[in-house]
C-alpha cells in the first residue's frame, strides 16, 4: 500500500465539493464542480510534486457504467477479490465493497487519486485497499475491473499485454465509451448504459458506455 502525500487530502477537500455522479446516487465522491479551476489547482500542485492531471475529480463514464451494472447485480461481485484498475476516484471499487465483495483493491499511479479513493471509501463506509502501480503484477484477484483506459495509444499499449495474461485466471472487464484505442477483437460485451456527461469533459451530452469481458479462447 502507498501512503499519499501528507497534505493531499487537504488539497482535495479544499477543491472538491461531495456530490454523487448522475447514475450512481448511492455513492458520494469528493467531485469538481467546474473542470478549469480544479485544472489550474492542479498544475499548480504538478510544478511542486510531479504528480497527474485530475482526473481523479471526475466521474467518468465507464467508472458509471461500472458502479452501476455492480450495485444492480451485487452477486457479480459477491465473495469475490476485485480489482479497480486506474480507479480514478475509486467509484467502482466503493460500489464493489457495497455490493459484498470480500476485498477490494484500487489502483492508481497518482497520489493525488490514491488520497481521493481513501476519502470516498471512508465518506461511503467501506474499505478500499490503496495499491500503486500493478501492471506487471501476478493475479491475485478473481476480477478485475477497468473503466475507461483506452484512451491513449501509450497507456493502451502498456496495460493491455498485462490485461490479456490477467484474463487466463481472472475475469476482466473494460468499460468503454467509444475510445479510439479500444481493442477490435478479443472482448465481449456484456452490458451498456448511456451516461450522461458534460461538455467540458466530452464532446457531447451523452456517451453510450459497453462494458466488456475479455475473452480466453
Amino acid at each position: 500500500m502507498n501512503e499519499p502525500a501528507p497534505d493531499a487530502e487537504a488539497f482535495i477537500r479544499a477543491n472538491t465539493v461531495l456530490a454523487t455522479a448522475p447514475h450512481v446516487p448511492e455513492i458520494r465522491l469528493h467531485l469538481a464542480t467546474e473542470i478549469t479551476p480544479i485544472w489550474q489547482a492542479t498544475e499548480t500542485w504538478m510544478a511542486e510534486q510531479g504528480i497527474e492531471p485530475p482526473f481523479w475529480a471526475f466521474a467518468w463514464p465507464g467508472g458509471q457504467a461500472l458502479a452501476r451494472h455492480i450495485l444492480d447485480h451485487p452477486a457479480l461481485v459477491a465473495g469475490k477479490r476485485v480489482l479497480d484498475f486506474a480507479a480514478g476516484g475509486g467509484i467502482a471499487a466503493i460500489a464493489c465493497r457495497m455490493a459484498g465483495a470480500a476485498t477490494v483493491e484500487a489502483a492508481e499511479i497518482d497520489p493525488l487519486a490514491l488520497a481521493a479513493i481513501g476519502l470516498n471509501a471512508a465518506v461511503n463506509g467501506v474499505d478500499v485497499v490503496q495499491a500503486r502501480d500493478v501492471v506487471g503484477a501476478a493475479c491475485r484477484w478473481d476480477l478485475i475491473l477497468c473503466g475507461d483506459v483506452c484512451y491513449e495509444a501509450p497507456m493502451t499499449g502498456h496495460i493491455m499485454p498485462w490485461l490479456t495474461e490477467m484474463a487466463r485466471t481472472a475475469a476482466v472487464w473494460i468499460a468503454d465509451p467509444g475510445r479510439a484505442y479500444l481493442p477490435k477483437s478479443g472482448l465481449e460485451a456484456i452490458a451498456s448504459y448511456r451516461i450522461e456527461t458534460t461538455r467540458e469533459l466530452e464532446d457531447r451530452t451523452s456517451r453510450d458506455v459497453s462494458i466488456y469481458r475479455f475473452r480466453t479462447e
